[in-house]
Order: C-alpha cells, then sequence, then structure tokens
C-alpha cells in the first residue's frame, strides 16, 4: 500500500457542484519524485468543461488545475533534474507510458502505450489512484514530467504558460510561423492572448480574427498587426486567400468551410477548440489549394520547455487577474461569461 501526506485542496465534490475547500492525499515521495510547494495556478476552461463534466463522466472530488508553478519542497534520492528551491512548473499531464513511438520521440501528450498520457487531474496514475490538480497547496510528480521555470518569468503569470502558452507555441512551432508567414488566431481569450504574443515574437505578420471589435485596442497591444470582426461577412471575403496558418482557439461552434477560404494555398486551419459537436467540412473547402485541416493538442515536455525558454527571451507571459481560492466559484461564472483578461490565477498560499 502506498503511504501518502494530506494536503489543503479545492475540489468540486460532484459535476456541477460548487467548489469547495477539502484536503487530498498525496503520494509519499518516490526515488524520482519531486514535491513541489505550489505557488500559483492557472484556471484553464478545460478546468470548468472537467468540473461539470461536460467532457463526459469525471472522477469525483475532483481537483482541477494543470497550470502549475512553484518551487521544489523535497526530492527523491534518485532526483537529479532539479534540487530545492529550484522554480519548477508541471502543466497537462504528470506521467504516460514513456516506452511507445510517442513518448520516446518527446510526444508524450499523444502517448499510444496501455497507460497513455495521464492527467495532471481527472486521470488515473500508475498506482492505480486518482490524480489531483493544482488547485492545491502540493503536488508530487516524477521529475521527468516537470519543467524549469525560467528565473526572469514572474511565477504567477508564468503558471498559464503551462497550458495556454504551450497550446499555442506546440501548433506555431510545427507549421512554422516566422518571418514571412501570415498567421491568424481566431479568438482572443485565454489562448489566444498568449497565441498573439508567441506568433507576434516568431516574426510572423498576425491577425486576430475576432467576433466583434471590443478587444481590437488589445489584440494591437498584444503584438498583432491586423484585427477583424468575424461577424461582419465583408470580413472574409476581404481576407480570402490571406493566410498561411490560422490557429482556432475556440470551443464554439464555427463554420469551418467559410476559415478554409482565408487560406492561400497549402495552408493549415489548425483546430485547438473542441467544440462539443463534429463540424461538417466540405471536400472543395479542402481541395481547391491543396488546403490541410489539422489539431494539435498541447505539446511534450521537451516542446513545453523550449516554450518556456523562448518566452523568458521574450519576456512572454500570460495577462492575469490574481484572485484567492475562495474566489474560484465566481472566476468560472466569469470565465464562462468571457468576463476575463486573460487568465485568472488562484493564489495558492489563500487555500
Amino acid at each position: 500500500m502506498t503511504t501518502h501526506t494530506t494536503v489543503s485542496a479545492y475540489a468540486a465534490p460532484s459535476p456541477k457542484a460548487p467548489l469547495e475547500k477539502t484536503t487530498i492525499p498525496r503520494r509519499e515521495l518516490g526515488e524520482f519524485d519531486v514535491l513541489i510547494d505550489i505557488k500559483f495556478a492557472g484556471i484553464c476552461h478545460s478546468d470548468i468543461h472537467q468540473a461539470r463534466a461536460e467532457w463526459g463522466e469525471g472522477t469525483f472530488p475532483m481537483v482541477p488545475g494543470h497550470e502549475i508553478a512553484g518551487l521544489v519542497a523535497a526530492t527523491g534520492p534518485g532526483v537529479t533534474r532539479y534540487a530545492v528551491g529550484d522554480r519548477v512548473g508541471v502543466g497537462c499531464f504528470v506521467d504516460s507510458c514513456r516506452e511507445c513511438d510517442n513518448c520516446r520521440a518527446g510526444l508524450e501528450q499523444y502517448c499510444t502505450g496501455e497507460l497513455g498520457m495521464v492527467g495532471t487531474y481527472n486521470g488515473v496514475g500508475r498506482d492505480g489512484e486518482p490524480t489531483y490538480g493544482g488547485y492545491s497547496t502540493h503536488l508530487v510528480v516524477d521529475e521527468n514530467y516537470a519543467v524549469r521555470i525560467p528565473e526572469s518569468l514572474p511565477l504567477d503569470a508564468a503558471a498559464p504558460l503551462l497550458c495556454a502558452g504551450i497550446t499555442l507555441f506546440s501548433p506555431l512551432n510545427h507549421w512554422g510561423a516566422g518571418p514571412g508567414k501570415k498567421v491568424a488566431v481566431v479568438g482572443l481569450g485565454g489562448l489566444g492572448h498568449v497565441g498573439v504574443k508567441i506568433a507576434h515574437a516568431m516574426g510572423a505578420e498576425v491577425t486576430v480574427l475576432s467576433q466583434s471589435l471590443r478587444k481590437q485596442e488589445d489584440g494591437l497591444r498584444l503584438g498583432a498587426d491586423h484585427f477583424h470582426a468575424t461577424s461582419d461577412p465583408a470580413t472574409f471575403q476581404q481576407l480570402a486567400g490571406t493566410f498561411d496558418l490560422i490557429v482556432n482557439t475556440v470551443s464554439a461552434e464555427l463554420d469551418l468551410n467559410a476559415y478554409l477560404g482565408l487560406l492561400r494555398t497549402d495552408g493549415t486551419l489548425v483546430q485547438i477548440g473542441a467544440p462539443e459537436n463534429p463540424a461538417p467540412v466540405a471536400a472543395f473547402a479542402l481541395i481547391g489549394g491543396r488546403k490541410s485541416l489539422a489539431g494539435s493538442m498541447i505539446g511534450g515536455i521537451a516542446e513545453t520547455q523550449a516554450m518556456l525558454d523562448f518566452c523568458a527571451e521574450h519576456g512572454i507571459t500570460a495577462d492575469i487577474e490574481l484572485i484567492r481560492a475562495d474566489q474560484i466559484n465566481e472566476a468560472y461564472t466569469r470565465v464562462v461569461a468571457s468576463d476575463v483578461r486573460y487568465r485568472f490565477v488562484i493564489d495558492t498560499a489563500t487555500i
């Protein structure tokens, strides 16, 4: 039997129930584990989807949180990557099989082994126990699934990079956003606002495609060169055949055929938002221009570290609103209403 310690956390006791203060078990340090004293935890929209069982059934009580920043408080005897006091982060997963082709290639997020990618929360670890996320004071994780947060990045504003940052960096990196490339980011929310900063830093010409012009000033401040309202049909005529790459961050159901029309020959539309229902895509929207419709999900450990180093080099963090733990439920309501600029981060000292 694994021995464990108890720590304070905020959990959803059942689907759709408000989160409340509780205690949860954390495993004792294994040989290659680090104990992280969590300082900050970002609130991602996927936390809300899972706590409300909107993506299928979940395991309850559920402690969300996969944008975790903190300090190493203790290390197992075999740990070589980190020492006590190091600034570290944990993103969307805490383990994987380590043996499949994807794991060996540093694509742990696409693990095809029996264990699969083990979610930081609402997952099942190799010990058969449920995983609990970052809305808590401490986390125990294998050293190979933590990343180093560079000194120049403040921990609170760096926390959302562990999900929002890598979710945008990975496709921008994979599809070659850079000088001479025209990139569009659909949606200027928690994901999109970081994507604009990263694409701009990579040297691409960046356009924000947002429902209205309400956030235009913000978009331009964050590094966008252009800003267009998708509620205006003229936008789709004006920008037809423009982009090399479009990254769609929204989970709303959009007319993907209309967005495919904005791609130039050989362009790619990458879906990272996850709408509930399948979207109809016309073959002719792809055939007439050798266009691609693709998907992307977070990034592997090595790429997440590369993203943090890139963000440190370019001074990129998320725009955050720091909250106390007792404001989590109110924050959930505001995220669903798109009333945050642009990411809530919990000060875990208040748990």
